[in-house]
């Protein structure tokens, strides 16, 4: 059980980090586009910021942001690639989300592709190590240069997998890359379980992997719908599964005690129907 989830010499230093006043920069990466990695650096961020922790959340993905759609904010007028080009400090960036993540969006202009500078994304986010707090970076699909950027400036790597055998071997592939560049690999977060016959057992993701398994988030109907409502899934249905599942998720990181919350009876029925 402990292989699975407790991380515990680093997250001792985690939170020295942060009772020391000090910023920690944590890159959430996938290797695999469609896992739902987005949706977890929304969540896993709205439910540290919940917990009381400072929470800075960085889109990475250069090319095809999201953040900034799932968060309701597309026309942000200043963003990341404005800072990538010179033009803007990273503070002129920051977004105070209603869910109090503090949040860096990235532009949606198909224009802004063209001049990207990614050289510059280490020296744009370590401007926010003078925040004191956590900085989480939603990478890119797949593991090419921005992904490989996300990794360079991070202090630490958490990986979001589905319980399938390609994301779980894609996901193995980006511990390996990220050991390369000598970053700490926290754990993994499996996201999208079913309980399909056809899905991996956490045991064999455990054992194919080698690192903590940081949570377990399910299937959840109500994800979509807080998408569609551009509201983090744990503040638009906060007793959901996959709610639960993100802010236990959040405890385990912060090596801290999860008080359950019983799912709300509609919520069950419809996740019933649904799968």
């Amino acid at each position: 059980m402990g292989r699975r989830s407790d991380p515990i010499s680093f997250l001792t230093i985690l939170k020295q980090i942060l009772f020391d006043n000090m910023t920690m920069i944590m890159g959430i990466i996938s290797g695999k586009g469609g896992v739902g990695k987005t949706t977890t650096a929304i969540n896993l961020a709205a439910s540290l910021s919940e917990r009381g922790y400072k929470t800075f959340l960085v889109d990475g993905n250069l090319t095809t942001p999201n953040v900034s759609l799932h968060l309701g904010i597309p026309l942000y007028p200043v963003t990341l690639h404005d800072v990538l080009r010179g033009n803007a400090h990273i503070d002129e960036a920051i977004y105070h989300h209603p869910s109090g993540v503090k949040v860096i969006p990235a532009s949606l202009s198909v224009e802004d592709i063209d001049d990207l500078n990614v050289d510059k994304f280490r020296e744009a986010v370590l401007g926010l190590t003078s925040k004191k707090g956590l900085v989480l970076i939603d990478g890119s699909a797949g593991l090419g240069r921005e992904t490989r950027a996300v990794i360079g400036v991070s202090d630490s790597i958490i990986i979001v997998t589905n319980p399938e055998l390609t994301a779980v071997t894609d996901a193995l592939k980006a511990i390996k890359i990220a050991r390369r560049l000598r970053k700490h690999v926290i754990g993994v977060i499996i996201n999208r379980i079913r309980g399909r016959t056809h899905e991996m057992e956490t045991e064999e993701i455990l054992d194919m992997l080698g690192i903590p398994i940081l949570g377990e988030v399910r299937e959840d109907i109500n994800i979509q719908r807080a998408t569609a409502k551009k509201i983090p899934v744990i503040h638009h249905s906060p007793r959901s599964v996959s709610s639960r599942d993100f802010k236990r998720t959040a405890a385990t990181l912060m090596n801290e005690p999860y008080k359950e919350e019983n799912m709300g009876f509609i919520d069950s029925i419809m996740n019933w129907l649904k799968y």
